[in-house]
């Protein structure tokens, strides 16, 4: 678990890492909202120059050419801050792609097995509004930070080439507004801003777990219960949200005065400098203009502070998913290995700090059905997981044609492997998609096959589309059983000498059961089969039965 959360500086640079294939139009973006941030300045500030020379103060501008000016000025606004805009834009989506294409590549370095402890409705709202909210970043953030830095340059030059006195005190404002008031609001709302986003994945796996498990809630009377916890759940977040608007009310309020402050500094100290003669009423009159209508990119970087809590909170989320180790790493680049006998040796492992195989010696023939027996968590099923490698023992080894399966490549693993579980997994896609899913290239022909030796076809073929019927999300139009019997249609499908079975009947009827079992023991002519089951009938098909318990205490 996470203990430390990452600088707003680290965050930074590990997101502006991504623009690199985007500089250009970065430059671009940056380039078109300086100028457009400069015309709307100067629009007040030839204003200004109009209005002097109306009171008939000689000015390097004359009023045609300050008319004309504030025309093309308010024309290239428009579309500056429009083409700034688009490419700022173009450039978020392009990345959040990237970036959610970098999120699901570690979702499946880590799947299954860190993705177990996980919850889901987290990270369903990690990959969703996590990510959006990274656009924030990409789209508002990095160009306006850039233009404010460019603007601040120019106005504090030309304040300067007025009085110098202006220049500082335009830098000086500059700095508060786009910088410390920006600093220190962060510094005090990073946690705020971590909470609340912490708190939006709490109340997403709330939920999804209510809508999952809605039949038993309604059985069980669980409903008033389960509307409890998610009300507690959202006005805990309105807490958080409400912390986070609390920061932003500060910020502006801070951003107002500093502005107010500033302005009345550069007034004051230029009726100063009029009343010395050091300047005229024109230049009394611009500077004055020129600093009240300069605040827009400081002021927009201070905003930024208020976005930018939650957007890095949201960052420092999909960081996590994006630097965490996967618990076994994938094997490549070894020699090709063709299926054997498998020798365990000596293998011991724990989840967390039970034990649950202790210095277990296991071998299994080729073309041999291997039944494992004994109760709940005395390893049966964490047996097929390491042989699946989704973990790693602890010690001791697993062999597969006399090499280890740490040295075989990892795409190989899983060619020889069938592995079926007791709660199959389906897609809200077709009955044919969710079972060639083990073998995209299979025609029909060896799909029907299949859902044959799994006792499923018949079934299938009753629905109102047939194999093309849409299952629904997470199978939830069939029953235990028939999702099991896909399962182990998946498996034949796949077509592996190795199968391996979790319950593979714990779903069935007994007249289902007779039929897959006759399928399986028909398969062992031209594959191993390791069998987990409880059921005394299912493991009557083994050739050799290991109850793990004597084994264990042994």
């Amino acid at each position: 678990m996470k203990t430390k959360r990452r600088s707003g500086l680290n965050i930074t640079f590990r997101l502006l890492g991504l623009v690199k294939p985007l500089m250009g139009i970065m430059f671009l973006a940056i380039f078109m909202g300086t100028l457009g941030f400069l015309t709307a300045i100067f629009i007040p500030v030839f204003g200004a120059y109009a209005l002097v020379d109306i009171l008939g103060i000689n000015t390097i501008l004359s009023l045609k050419t300050i008319t004309i000016s504030v025309l093309i000025f308010a024309l290239l606004r428009g579309i500056l801050r429009y083409a700034e805009q688009a490419a700022n834009h173009h450039i978020a989506f392009k990345l959040l792609a990237i970036i959610r294409d970098y999120v699901f590549k570690s979702l499946r370095r880590l799947a299954p097995a860190k993705l177990e402890s996980k919850d889901k409705g987290n990270l369903i709202a990690m990959i969703t509004t996590d990510i959006e909210l990274i656009e924030v970043f990409y789209a508002h953030t990095i160009s306006p930070v850039a233009i404010a830095f460019i603007i601040s340059v120019i106005m504090t030059s030309y304040l300067a080439s007025i009085n110098p006195i202006f220049g500082l005190i335009a830098l000086l404002a500059y700095l508060t507004v786009g910088i410390l008031i920006p600093m220190l609001i962060s510094k005090i709302g990073a946690k705020a801003g971590t909470v609340y986003r912490d708190q939006v994945g709490k109340l997403s796996s709330t939920v999804l777990d209510s809508l999952r498990g809605l039949r038993e809630v309604l059985q069980f009377n669980y409903g008033l219960a389960s509307k409890g916890a998610i009300k507690q759940q959202t006005l805990e977040l309105n807490k958080s949200l409400k912390d986070t608007k609390n920061y932003e009310g500060l910020t502006n309020a801070l951003v107002a005065t500093a502005i107010m402050t500033y302005s009345l500094i550069i007034l004051f100290v230029g009726i100063n400098l009029y009343s010395n003669n050091s300047i005229g009423f024109d230049g009394l009159v611009i500077a004055f203009v020129a600093m009240i209508s300069s605040f827009g990119p400081v002021v927009a970087l201070a905003n930024l502070s208020n976005n930018l809590i939650q957007t890095f909170a949201a960052a420092d989320r999909v960081l996590d998913i994006l630097d965490e180790e996967p618990i076994t790493k994938d094997i490549t680049n070894q020699a090709q290995t063709s299926f054997g006998d498998i020798e365990i040796n000596d293998l011991s492992f724990a989840y967390d700090q039970e034990v649950i195989i202790d210095q277990l010696d296991l071998s299994v023939e080729s073309n041999q059905v291997l039944g494992l027996s004994g109760k709940s968590g005395s390893g049966k099923s964490t047996i097929l997981r390491l042989l699946m490698r989704f973990w790693d023992s602890d010690s001791g080894s697993i062999n597969i044609n006399n090499k280890s399966i740490k040295e075989i490549n990892t795409s190989d693993l899983r060619k020889m492997e069938s592995f079926v579980t007791q709660d199959t997994s389906l897609f809200n896609k077709s009955v044919i998609d969710n079972i060639k899913i083990s073998n995209l290239d299979a025609s029909l022909d060896q799909v029907i096959e299949a859902a044959k030796k799994a006792s499923i076809h018949d079934f299938i073929e009753t629905l109102p589309q047939g194999y093309e019927t849409i299952i629904g999300e997470l199978g939830s139009s069939l029953s235990g059983g028939e999702r099991q019997r896909i399962g182990l249609a998946r498996a034949f499908l796949h077509d592996a000498p190795l199968l391996l079975l979790d319950e593979p009947t714990s779903n069935l009827d007994s007249l289902n059961e007779g039929i897959i079992l006759k399928s399986i023991n028909d398969e062992k002519e031209n594959k191993t089969i390791i069998l987990v089951s409880h059921r005394e009938k299912t493991l009557s098909i083994a050739d050799k039965i290991i109850n793990l318990e004597s084994e264990r205490s042994s």
